[in-house]
């Protein structure tokens, strides 16, 4: 447990909490909560907040997807093809990484989201409805290949927003709706996540006691989320959704501003 005041542990289990929820609903909970973890511990070593950070999110991650599966139409089957695809991605892009700069990267993904967001804005009824006919097994390859190991590779090699990526693709290759996208997104996530957390608890890089106390925080955040998400439905998070890419955006420019 590092040293650590009242205030700041108190400050980053809210964070954890207000994180799970956003995750929950529609994914980037880690614009909230590794920015706080990163202000919060100074002297702490990067390696350790993302440890860290991945110890407590696949506890939230995990109580959202139950929640989920209680009560929305999710392919378990599915989704953990899609998850495992992630997993294999993510690997490959970490491999990456160290030759891409990410200056490079953090302009291409903003004009990426600024289009997803005008997208989304021009056609409201993207991601309202569930279409009718069947899925395809073309379209379940697809969703494997490319929204697991294309996104997967993605969160490897840069991360921002990994959570959102899924949700808008699964909607758009899988035609879910918004609400059932978010939930087959968790148990992706769960899979990804577990991926993480096995790498870096090898390496001795997690700050368990700290992740112990903000895990329940961010699951009671998860589980609210998701049960706020069945209940309000597609529109809520559709508006959810644009608030947290016009947010990815703004942290990717300001980012970008002062490298």
């Amino acid at each position: 447990m590092p040293d650590i005041s009242l205030t700041m542990l108190i400050v980053l289990c809210l964070a954890a909490g207000a994180a799970g929820w956003i995750d929950a609903v529609v994914g980037g909970g880690g614009l909230l909560l590794l920015p706080a973890m990163l202000l919060g511990l100074p002297h702490v070593p990067a390696a350790h907040i993302l440890g860290t950070n991945k110890a407590v999110a696949i506890v939230g991650t995990s109580g959202a997807a139950v929640t989920y599966l209680r009560k929305a139409p999710v392919e378990v089957k599915t989704a953990v093809r899609i998850g495992l695809a992630a997993l294999a991605g993510s690997m490959g892009g970490a491999f990456f990484a160290a030759g891409i700069s990410s200056e490079v990267l953090r302009p291409v993904i903003m004009v990426v989201l600024l289009g997803v967001a005008a997208f989304v804005l021009l056609r409201p009824s993207f991601g309202g409805t569930r279409a009718g006919s069947p899925v395809t097994r073309a379209r379940t390859v697809t969703a494997i290949v490319l929204v697991g190991g294309g996104i997967g590779f993605y969160d490897g090699l840069f991360g921002p927003g990994t959570g959102t990526f899924l949700v808008l693709a699964l909607t758009a290759v899988l035609h879910l709706d918004l609400v059932t996208a978010s939930a087959t997104a968790k148990i992706v996530n769960v899979c990804t996540n577990g991926g993480a957390l096995a790498m870096f608890a090898y390496q001795g890089t997690v700050l368990w006691q700290l992740a112990a106390l903000m895990a329940v925080f961010n699951l009671a955040g998860g589980m609210m989320g998701a049960r706020m998400a069945l209940r309000k439905g597609s529109e809520f998070v559709r508006g959810v959704l644009l608030v947290v890419v016009f947010s990815l955006v703004a942290k990717l420019a300001f980012d970008q501003w002062t490298a």
